[in-house]
């Protein structure tokens, strides 16, 4: 890792601990991140050159609350939050001292932090976005890129989320014990989110974008390391792991997409994979009520060991589907669940498991990726082509798209 990496990570590391202190002392998540943004460019811009300070957080701290000072002093309507503030502020703080700002040294606000960047006021998308501005520390620039919108596009949607926090009357403080533990399910959803769009991008010309799933996989070891007990987080951590070895051999050379069927296994990420099925095993043996992640990082893991398709306990993993429906069921669970009904009874059985899905999954390309596999399974050619032509329709992944348009080309010629 060169040292424009390393001071990249410190800098993301140290992002939420920053305006977690900004947050305790001033309120108000709109003004307080971007002063902390502002500290993160004029570090990117001065350590390459200066070099790390001793003190990195004081720095960014001592920045940070310069800039959050200038602004509040600038700006004219909010001229009397402003009085408020310097007033009850001391001036060391007010002069850039970085000593009284940084508190205990153990002291991190990020878990509180993540349940404010997913309040219920929220849409998910804006949950996404901000979270990974205000606790990944990723510029607008870097997030707009990731999701294939224009800068002007994301900076409105992050604008408009801090403006929703703000007219909720949201506290820089952690939740009580029940909104806690609701919260905490959407906080892991969306870091879950962040991780498969970066996994398998919902629309462009690229499959991965490397730099969301490994985003994900970072925050979400953050949420593990703030809540070491969480068996569900620890699920969720092994489940991306697990699933994030597979990566190298996703797609061939072009980004054209490998399914896992035809995957060089001798590719999947192997230190990754028994990262993440000790931490799976672990949560299995310890936890009396599996949750949902638990379980699909199991059945991660039961593909993630196999040499092959053939070689795959294909009985196992139809029962860890059929506990997953139970526990949190779903479209997506069950469309899961037939594919394992099919290699374990037979294709005919897979499409009937399928046929209840046909109202909720009508338009998704993967109901019908699904069924044109089936039908190929059973020798239906004629009605696998049909459903690949669906799928390849309805796909807005352009890798994925030229995959099915290929298995459709493929049957043609075949006939």
């Amino acid at each position: 890792m060169n040292g424009d990496e390393g001071a990249g990570d410190l800098l993301r590391e140290l992002a939420p601990q920053v305006l977690g202190v900004l947050m305790r002392r001033f309120d108000g998540l709109d003004l307080c991140e971007d002063a902390v943004q502002e500290a993160l460019f004029d570090a990117a811009t001065q350590w390459p050159a200066s070099g790390t300070p001793g003190n990195p957080r004081g720095w960014l701290l001592t920045v940070a609350t310069r800039r959050l000072t200038d602004m509040l002093r600038s700006e004219s309507a909010r001229r009397r939050r402003e009085d408020a503030v310097v007033a009850a502020t001391p001036p060391a703080v007010l002069a850039g001292a970085d000593v009284s700002l940084t508190g205990p040294a153990d002291h991190d606000d990020t878990l509180i932090l993540l349940f404010l960047c997913c309040h219920p006021s929220l849409s998910p998308s804006s949950q996404v976005a901000l979270t990974l501005r205000a606790v990944g520390g990723l510029s607008t620039g870097e997030i707009a890129r990731a999701f294939g919108v224009s800068d002007a596009t994301m900076a409105q949607r992050i604008s408009r989320a801090k403006q929703q926090i703000r007219e909720a009357g949201a506290r820089f403080t952690m939740p009580g014990p029940a909104e806690r533990d609701e919260r905490l399910r959407t906080v892991q959803q969306i870091l879950y989110l962040i991780f498969n769009e970066g996994y398998t991008a919902s629309g462009g010309e690229r499959l991965v974008r490397t730099d969301l799933a490994t985003e994900g996989i970072r925050l979400t070891r953050l949420l593990r390391m703030l809540l070491p007990r969480d068996a569900e987080t620890a699920g969720l951590l092994a489940l991306m792991l697990l699933t994030d070895a597979r990566r190298a051999a996703r797609t061939a050379p072009g980004g054209i997409l490998v399914p896992l069927a035809e995957q060089d296994r001798a590719k999947w990420d192997r230190p990754l994979i028994a990262e993440g099925t000790a931490l799976a095993e672990q949560t299995l043996a310890t936890t009396k009520a599996l949750g949902p992640y638990q379980i699909q990082a199991a059945i991660a893991a039961v593909h993630d060991e196999a040499a092959s398709v053939e070689d795959t306990d294909w009985a196992e993993v139809l029962a860890l589907y059929q506990l997953l429906d139970r526990v949190s069921p779903g479209p997506m669970v069950s469309l899961g669940r037939a594919v394992a009904i099919a290699m374990v009874r037979g294709p005919q059985a897979g499409l009937a498991a399928t046929g209840e899905l046909a109202g909720a999954l009508s338009r998704h390309h993967r109901y019908h990726a699904v069924r044109g596999h089936l039908h190929e399974m059973a020798g239906d050619r004629e009605t696998a082509a049909e459903d690949y032509r669906t799928a390849a329709k309805y796909a807005t992944n352009i890798p994925e798209k030229r995959y099915l348009e290929r298995k459709l080309a493929a049957l043609r010629t075949s006939r």
